[in-house]
């Protein structure tokens, strides 16, 4: 069995960051069949913007060959988590009753470019809609299996995202357990935004970005690339970035941490995947140092 991040059970089951130092912020990976942590320094920090340390197993094993075995010796066992459970997916039939083009996001790309252009990109990412006019941007993954959609509402002038009440991003799998659709257990692994637009060209050179609306909006003016969103800062991770084995990539990581953040994670992720991945300094080149303490994206400056 692969490894997996240990689950909480307590305290005891977070533990000091070997990157920041902080307490109780790193979740450590064991290993699949003892159930045992792998090592001190294998595991991720739950301080996303202030840290973003994540070591994954691969890697370790990769940088230690040697030291799999010692690496378990200073550990006292503890009782095994539940087994991992398979990767779960939604019916397509969701994806298909959802197209449309009548949501808030929609009508703030129609005010600035070609509604047929438009109409286009919405059906190449197959972009969804609610009563509420909320956009859903659904994760396709490779083969064709939908992981899951995110749904978001924005201003239909500006193009700013609206919080509701909480705050929160809301999810269809989500609402799909609320409504007894799907099982309370379904077991989501998220993938790349756009990463089903990999199969149907082959040739493109991809381009990575954090936020799902950038993807589509630069999709719109440089369709050369293939635009790929991560959802967010902590996205960019080996897991999902194996379909870019071979592949031609370009990452353009927001303004402020978020370039030092994914410049480092591109760095390991090169270790274990054979891909011609740059990351790209345009941002911070043109960007002010007012947009990079704001931690502006590619958005931002396409829409200037």
């Amino acid at each position: 069995m692969k490894p997996y991040l240990q689950k909480y059970k307590g305290p005891s089951t977070k533990h000091t960051c070997p990157n920041c130092g902080a307490k109780k912020r790193f979740t450590l990976y064991v290993d699949g069949e003892t159930h045992q942590p792998i090592h001190p320094t294998v595991g991720i920090c739950d301080r996303v913007n202030k840290c973003g340390y994540h070591y994954p197993p691969r890697m370790y094993f990769a940088d230690n060959p040697g030291n799999i075995k010692e690496s378990y010796q200073s550990y006292k066992p503890y009782n095994p988590p539940d087994i991992e459970t398979p990767v779960d997916y939604i019916s397509f039939n969701y994806v298909i009753k959802s197209k449309s083009t009548e949501s808030n996001f929609i009508d703030f790309l129609k005010k600035r470019f070609p509604v047929e252009r438009i109409r286009q990109v919405s059906d190449e990412y197959m972009l969804g809609a609610t009563k509420s006019r909320d956009v859903i941007f659904w994760q396709i993954d490779f083969t064709g299996k939908v992981r899951t959609g995110k749904i978001m509402q924005y201003d239909p002038l500006i193009g700013k995202r609206i919080h509701n009440k909480s705050g929160a991003i809301n999810w269809v799998h989500n609402k799909l357990k609320q409504q007894g659709k799907i099982s309370q257990n379904f077991n989501l692994a998220q993938c790349l935004f756009g990463e089903h637009l990999l199969k149907c060209y082959p040739q493109k050179v991809v381009a990575i970005v954090e936020s799902e609306k950038t993807a589509v909006l630069a999709s719109v003016l440089y369709p050369e690339y293939i635009w790929l969103s991560t959802g967010t800062l902590n996205g960019l991770t080996l897991d999902k970035c194996f379909v870019l084995e071979k592949r031609t990539v370009i990452i353009f990581p927001d303004l402020g941490k978020a370039h030092t953040i994914w410049k480092q994670k591109a760095d390991e992720i090169s270790k274990f995947l054979h891909w011609n991945v740059k990351v790209s300094d345009l941002l911070p080149k043109i960007a002010t140092q007012y947009a990079d303490n704001e931690g502006l994206d590619l958005a931002d400056f396409l829409l200037i």
